[in-house]
């Protein structure tokens, strides 16, 4: 076991990163100890670094994180050091449905995140790796891949279906490799021609530039003869809600799963919500199990998740002007030294 615990660490909202040398983590009851190696960069992690999250403060940001065991507690079966693993992404939200107690805790918001050398963290909430993927494929997982992965099974996906993706980060990403391995026809959405070639590499069938087609939930409909996409996932919330309501089939779904554009109120046509049976239902990332059948599907499919930037963890800020920039396709990872 390392003898040496860095971690950055923040000292109150919206205070600069520091590296402080802590002490090595021993495992609690049901716990096991994970020599990080990748962390991956969310929205929400971005957020989080602003000081907009409520917490303990000082503490060690960041949601998601991969690495392998070099610790378990006596108490603790299924796990053994050298296991490569994932956390998931609310450690108290173990199978089934959320409810407020399953989804009390998350990493770097209730507590110390994966921004350090060794963490100690819930066995029960520790994933193992696909054998096919790096730590930094399997940091990307427990937020985006896991809201992927949820939105697909929210919609019951079935081969023939249309899927709807929106941008080309991290969520929407996954979501085109995991609905065409479902036998799903993918339109994909970006303002970037260049990200759109991207997308279809990694599988969509159509793209639709919103910037130069700035309706184009009716290019969406008329891609699919009038009748609708079967399930829109929509990332951005507050300037697309609506249009992901007008894109979608009577009877289908449309999963909202962010809001980078913005956090106030969303024009939603409530006539056509209530009159076509659109389900619309709000989710964040899935239990440990849902990361767990993640990994199964990823594995059985032989998808890798895309990174388009590799940083230090001294580069934070760097990482944060890539996202908010919008330079990336796909997700933006850390190195853990």
């Amino acid at each position: 076991m390392p003898s040496s615990n860095a971690a950055m660490v923040m000292a109150g909202p919206g205070a600069p990163l520091e590296l402080e040398q802590r002490a090595v983590p021993e495992p609690g009851a049901g716990e096991a100890v994970v020599r990080v190696r990748a962390v991956s960069l969310n929205y929400h992690d971005l957020v989080n670094l602003l000081g907009l999250i409520d917490g303990p403060w000082p503490r060690v940001p960041m949601t998601d994180g991969a690495g392998e065991v070099v610790a378990v507690a006596p108490d603790v079966h299924g796990l053994s050091v050298g296991d490569r693993v994932i956390g998931a992404f609310h450690p108290t939200w173990l199978a089934g449905p959320p409810t407020p107690v399953a989804k009390r805790s998350c990493p770097g918001d209730t507590g110390d995140g994966w921004l350090q050398q060794q963490v100690a963290f819930p066995a029960a909430a520790l994933v193992p790796i696909p054998d096919a993927l790096s730590f930094d494929e399997a940091a990307t997982l427990p937020c985006a891949g896991t809201t992927a992965w949820s939105s697909l099974r929210e919609a019951d996906l079935r081969p023939g279906a249309t899927v709807v993706t929106q941008g080309t980060g991290g969520v929407s990403m996954l979501a085109v490799q995991l609905a065409k391995a479902h036998g799903a026809t993918v339109i994909a959405t970006s303002s970037s021609d260049e990200k759109l070639a991207r997308a279809r590499e990694l599988g969509a069938d159509h793209t639709v530039n919103y910037r130069t087609t700035p309706d184009w939930e009716k290019e969406v409909r008329a891609l699919t003869g009038g009748r609708g996409a079967d399930l829109v996932i929509d990332v951005a919330g507050q300037e697309t809600l609506g249009r992901s309501v007008r894109a979608v089939r009577m009877g289908g779904t449309v999963t909202v799963t962010g809001i980078l554009s913005g956090v106030g109120a969303a024009e939603v046509p409530v006539a056509q919500v209530m009159t076509r049976n659109i389900r619309l239902i709000g989710v964040t990332t899935g239990s440990a199990a849902t990361l767990g059948d993640l990994c199964a599907a990823l594995a059985a499919n032989g998808i890798r998740p895309p990174i388009s930037h590799v940083l230090g963890w001294d580069e934070v800020p760097e990482a944060v002007r890539v996202m908010n920039a919008g330079e990336h396709v796909g997700k933006v990872v850390l190195h853990i030294p």
